[in-house]
């Protein structure tokens, strides 16, 4: 795992595109992801990819919490742990940050996401409106 570089602009937004694109016909719309600024968020230092470019995770420090703003992992590479194992390092890097917990939304239509953060120990903290859409909120409790 490693940070993005401005020479992974591209390489990012196709993986975001490919990762969401299947997305757009069960929502109804463009999710959240698609629509994001990456060449600021990779000047930001927030876009963490895995060194084949298979999967990326967006980690957005906020007070007392780790905000998970992206998990995409290329359709191809689905059911291989690329997801789990950017929720881990994720993990990592709250604790390594001091952070005592995680948070992320997914679109309520996407269950299966919200069946992976579950098992993964994420608990639901309400639904709300995120830029038109409806969306989960989820939270994970880090143990000391």
């Amino acid at each position: 795992m490693r940070l993005a570089g401005p020479e992974d602009r591209a390489a990012v937004e196709r993986l975001v595109h490919d990762a969401y694109e299947p997305w757009i016909e069960v929502i109804g719309m463009r999710p959240v992801p698609m629509e994001a600024d990456y060449a600021a968020l990779i000047e930001a230092g927030h876009v963490h990819v895995t060194d084949d470019l298979q999967g990326l995770i967006v980690l957005v420090p906020e007070h007392g919490v780790l905000l998970v703003d992206n998990v995409a992992v290329r359709p191809e590479s689905h059911g291989k742990g690329i997801g789990r194992a950017l929720l881990a390092y994720a993990e990592e890097q709250a604790r390594r940050l001091g952070l005592p917990a995680l948070r992320l939304y997914t679109n309520v239509k996407m269950a299966s996401n919200i069946a992976l953060y579950t098992s993964l120990g994420y608990v639901e903290t309400g639904r709300e409106g995120v830029k038109g859409r409806s969306a989960v909120m989820m939270r994970k409790e880090l143990s000391p």
